[in-house]
């Protein structure tokens, strides 16, 4: 399976693991061309966060265990795209 890009649902405690940490860990995965780490929400033990990655056959199950080795949690899988092209995603129209 080609995977191109998914987004993960991860949570990281406040202070470690960094983001920095993350992005390193992720960086060394094979397949991984690009990403970016979005903070969605802040309480006074946990970060929540967005991973992106895109790339041309990303090693999920190695992406997933560099994440969790940094010292964060996947909690799921938000998107995935497979295939030979990216295929953007359209909301359905609103009745």
């Amino acid at each position: 399976m080609r995977i191109r890009r998914v987004v993960l649902d991860v949570d990281k405690a406040f202070a470690q693991p960094s983001l920095q940490d993350i992005a390193a860990a992720i960086d060394r995965v094979a397949g991984v061309e690009a990403f970016n780490i979005s903070v969605e929400e802040v309480d006074q033990e946990t970060v929540g966060t967005l991973i992106n990655v895109e790339g041309d056959n990303i090693d999920l199950d190695n992406l997933i265990q560099a994440i969790e080795h940094a010292g964060a949690a996947v909690h799921g899988i938000e998107e995935l795209v497979v295939g030979e092209r990216m295929v953007e995603y359209r909301r359905r129209a609103s009745k």
